[in-house]
């Protein structure tokens, strides 16, 4: 979202969620488009393509509801209102990418903290020889991975968030997924 527009961080942080990308507009793009007719837009990315994700479908569903509410579409919600988390923005993010083709073993998951230089994957051959390991290039969260067990060179593999504070921002993260998860996960 373009958190720069007052309006539209104001309606990202009704969503409730605990991270948020402030993202350039990009030419053709449905965002630009509806920027140029005033109107304002979030997109939320989560989970994996192919595939339901509980989590993310949960938070999703609960965010669209919290903005509605925000914006008067819906009553307001007569339950008791749990604390709510202050979102971290981050200003930054980049993709790392694969620098061979190969098989993939992941070391690192989607939120995990990472610094400069950690491992984050290991690409081999077939037979199991180590082509080369998948370095974090800086300090982030991990907010965006490929699942795929095989990768292509320059194949963008792992997609890091910069925050000033990355610690706080896994505790948040922390915070929201034993809010959705079901007590059995929890």
């Amino acid at each position: 979202a373009n958190l720069d527009d007052a309006e539209t961080l104001d309606l990202a942080k009704a969503f409730g969620i605990p991270v948020l990308l402030n993202a350039n507009l990009r030419d053709g793009s449905l965002r630009q488009c509806a920027a140029d007719l005033g109107t304002k837009i979030l997109l939320y990315e989560a989970g994996e393509a192919l595939r339901f994700d509980e989590l993310a479908i949960r938070a999703g569903v609960k965010g669209a509801i919290k903005v509605m509410r925000h914006l008067g579409m819906l009553n307001k919600s007569k339950a008791r209102v749990k604390k709510e988390i202050e979102p971290y923005i981050a200003r930054q993010s980049g993709w790392v990418r694969a620098s061979e083709s190969g098989l993939v073993m992941h070391h690192k998951q989607l939120g995990d903290l990472v610094n400069k230089g950690d491992v984050l994957a290991t690409i081999s051959d077939p037979y199991g020889q180590i082509l080369d390991d998948i370095l974090s290039h800086s300090d982030g969260i991990i907010i965006g991975k490929q699942n795929i067990p095989l990768v292509q060179e320059g194949e963008a593999m792992y997609h890091l968030a910069y925050f000033k504070e990355p610690d706080d921002v896994v505790e948040n993260l922390e915070m929201m997924n034993e809010e959705l998860l079901p007590e059995e996960y929890n």
